[in-house]
């Protein structure tokens, strides 16, 4: 199983960045992290790593209700997106996809709500 959703996209990086905000806004989702994982191994390795960023999106409605299905279930959150710089002003984005991630927790609870995020999530990256 594919563990990802992901679309290229011809756009530049910051301008990727912000269209997946917007879109993850538009589906309910906040961003309660940001890592931009190139400036990180540069500075901690000195390598060099085309511009990467790694967003930690949550839909609270969503992680509320997997909460308190299982309550150890925030070891699987938030939903990570990644935008990452390619070539030729192009530009791709994949988002977890949380069936996948999921598939340990052996609740039908939790895989009613990895299959709603997952169908958003598909509307974002589908949207870019």
């Amino acid at each position: 199983m594919k563990y990802y959703i992901e679309k290229t996209i011809g756009t530049s990086f910051d301008e990727a960045v912000v269209k997946v905000t917007e879109n993850l806004k538009k589906e309910g989702f906040g961003i309660l992290s940001e890592i931009n994982v190139h400036e990180v191994l540069k500075n901690r390795l000195d390598v060099d790593l085309s511009k990467y960023k790694i967003l930690g999106a949550c839909h609270p409605p969503s992680a509320y209700k997997a909460l308190q299905a299982q309550n150890k279930i925030g070891t699987m959150l938030p939903c990570n997106v990644i935008v990452r710089a390619l070539e030729d002003h192009q530009t791709e984005v994949a988002a977890v996809d949380p069936i996948a991630s999921f598939m340990a927790v052996e609740d039908p609870g939790i895989a009613t709500i990895a299959g709603e995020i997952k169908e958003k999530l598909n509307r974002v990256i589908s949207s870019l």
